[in-house]
């Protein structure tokens, strides 16, 4: 099994493109992106943890949640779902926001376009996230957005291993 993580730099300096193999099933990974509860248990890079208000997985719903540091650090995000594909892909706005759901104009929205793809031995996640400009996108890689993700998915191969 591959289970390292590929980030792509796209040539237009827009968008990052990460991939990751995994030897989950598809419909369990599905599960894992689609369910706040199992989402609380990886999407947050330890020793960090996610901690979901609201969610409402279908088209035009939300997900509002807060990541909560070891320190009493939290930071609130939303997640705004625009198309659902069965087991196929999902695209969504992602951003920085209070806690009731007010986006930060401090921060760059992110749109992100996650494709589930599957043979009988493994499982490919392929996430581009597109931003508005390269220094939005650098914003955010500075932020320790690459390793941060890099450790979330470490979390979700281990919630099935």
């Amino acid at each position: 099994m591959e289970n390292n993580i590929i980030f792509t730099k796209h040539p237009s300096g827009k968008k990052l493109v990460i991939t990751r193999y995994f030897s989950i099933p598809l419909n369990k990974l599905w599960q894992a992106w689609t369910n706040s509860e199992l989402l609380d248990k990886w999407w947050a890079p330890k020793p960090w943890r996610t901690e979901t208000k609201t969610m409402d997985f279908f088209e035009g719903g939300k997900w509002l949640y807060s990541m909560l540091g070891p320190n009493g650090e939290k930071h609130w995000c939303r997640v705004d779902f625009k198309t659902i594909e069965e087991y196929k892909g999902i695209t969504a706005i992602d951003g920085f926001c209070n806690e009731n759901g007010k986006f930060s104009t401090d921060f760059p929205l992110m749109d992100w376009f996650i494709t589930f793809i599957s043979d009988e031995a493994k499982t490919k996640i392929v996430v581009e996230i597109t931003f508005n400009t390269e220094e939005d996108l650098e914003k955010i890689v500075d932020m320790g957005f690459k390793e941060g993700f890099a450790m979330a998915l470490d979390n979700l191969e281990e919630i099935f291993a």
